[in-house]
């Protein structure tokens, strides 16, 4: 969701004279758009604005120009005026739901830094409805949001308090948005949300649409060949949804799913508001309706209380559902979240252990959800060259990096589909051989 924050901040500049420099040192703007899940991504926040001073403090010397400084997405929603107090050289601070505000802040802002421009409000009027109509090229991939914010209030996030409240964006917004997409060459589209299997709306029918329902309309424009979609709650797993996966050939058979424990006992802590065996009944039926499918999820170790019997179980949940992919992280404790005031925290040591043996599981299953699919042939959308001569990259339907060679001057194979003929699988790749005509 930053990804498509930060590209539709960038559409918002351009009408008003700013292109893209990908040397700070020349910048009249430099926006630092954040991120606030875990703990690590603010203290890089406040790194990256101390080396943005620097930057901003030799081009003043040298050219007497000053850059603008804008601090977007859910640390500055979170942190506000201490953002300006601990980094006095940053002029704009603007949330996620605020940043189509960016170009009247700039407009705004005293050239004499007398004072600054925070804009963290949840508007009443929901930004995509203030979004402008330009999209510039996207490349063959495109992220679309459809839906923001979380009314689960899990104890350990921090997203309800810095995105608000569960928003679905209307049919007709995301329907114009695709196929403005696709008008600048875009093929595959991933829907975003914090909670995306949670949207809603009013159908075409005047009746309500969940994401299944919004998936097979956009499944009807001829341009656009992949559909995915990212990331689901497992409260909202409906068969609609799940009934898609089988019957949508668009729709790429992918599922991240996240969990967080496999213990009951820390998901109740955690107030996920589901079981294991819940969880695992619905990854059962996503299974009998696509036997193929992928499934990815999340988890966090060491959160407090957790047990070593909760270890276990989380162990034991990882075996049954033999991942093709995942997340994992140590607990970090968010200021404000009522994880934060827990009691039994676990230490630091435990934490890496346990992390330790939960990554080198879900290593060895993707490695080996990876080997099956050699000598499988597999059509991929090829999205940029690879840093070696005449290499390509590419993403699978399963959500895999694929590498592959090809040698022509007269062709850029960007944008194509490819059959490919996998030949190799790695820890996080595969490659494979061309065996489609095109």
């Amino acid at each position: 969701m930053n990804f498509y924050d930060s590209e539709r901040i960038t559409d918002l500049l351009k009408p008003h004279g700013y292109k893209l420099d990908d040397n700070e040192d020349d910048a009249d703007l430099i926006v630092l758009n954040t991120c606030h899940i875990r703990e690590k991504a603010v203290e890089k926040t406040y790194s990256e604005l101390g080396r943005i001073r620097d930057k901003i403090n030799t081009r003043k010397e040298k050219t007497g120009k000053i850059s603008i400084v804008a601090v977007a997405g859910c640390v500055a929603q979170a942190q506000g005026q201490e953002i300006i107090k601990r980094s006095p050289w940053v002029d704009i601070v603007v949330g996620p739901q605020s940043y189509q505000n960016l170009p009247e802040l700039i407009a705004k802002l005293d050239t004499n830094n007398k004072y600054k421009n925070i804009d963290i409000d949840f508007p009443t009027i929901p930004k995509f409805d203030q979004l402008n109509d330009n999209i510039e090229e996207r490349g063959p991939s495109a992220f679309l949001t459809i839906q923001e914010g979380c009314d689960k209030f899990c104890s350990f996030c921090v997203v309800p308090y810095t995105r608000g409240a569960e928003y679905s964006r209307p049919l007709k917004s995301i329907l114009d948005e695709a196929n403005k997409l696709i008008d600048v060459g875009v093929k595959e589209i991933t829907l975003l949300g914090q909670n995306v299997n949670a949207w809603n709306s009013k159908g075409l029918d005047n009746q309500n649409w969940s994401l299944g329902r919004l998936i097979d309309e956009l499944a009807k424009i001829n341009e656009l060949k992949f559909i995915r979609y990212t990331t689901s709650h497992p409260l909202d797993m409906d068969i609609e949804l799940i009934k898609s996966h089988r019957d949508n050939k668009k729709l790429m058979p992918y599922l991240h799913l996240p969990i967080q424990s496999g213990s009951d006992n820390i998901l109740k802590m955690m107030n996920r508001k589901h079981t294991a065996k819940e969880y695992l009944e619905i990854i059962e039926k996503v299974r009998d309706y696509n036997p193929k499918i992928a499934i990815s999820g999340d988890f966090i170790v060491g959160f407090p209380g957790e047990t070593e019997k909760d270890h276990m179980s989380t162990l034991s949940l990882i075996k049954q559902v033999n991942y093709a992919q995942a997340y994992s992280f140590k607990y970090s404790k968010r200021p404000g979240t009522p994880g934060s005031v827990f009691l039994n925290h676990v230490n630091e040591d435990t934490k890496k252990t346990r992390l330790y043996e939960v990554q080198e599981l879900l290593r060895s299953q993707q490695l080996s959800f990876n080997k099956k699919t050699i000598n499988s042939i597999m059509k991929v959308l090829v999205l940029k060259k690879g840093k070696k001569k005449n290499q390509y990259i590419g993403r699978s339907p399963f959500n895999q990096s694929v590498y592959f060679s090809y040698n022509s001057k007269n062709k850029n194979l960007i944008g194509s589909f490819i059959d490919l003929n996998i030949t190799e699988a790695f820890q996080n790749s595969l490659k494979g051989n061309i065996v489609s005509n095109f």
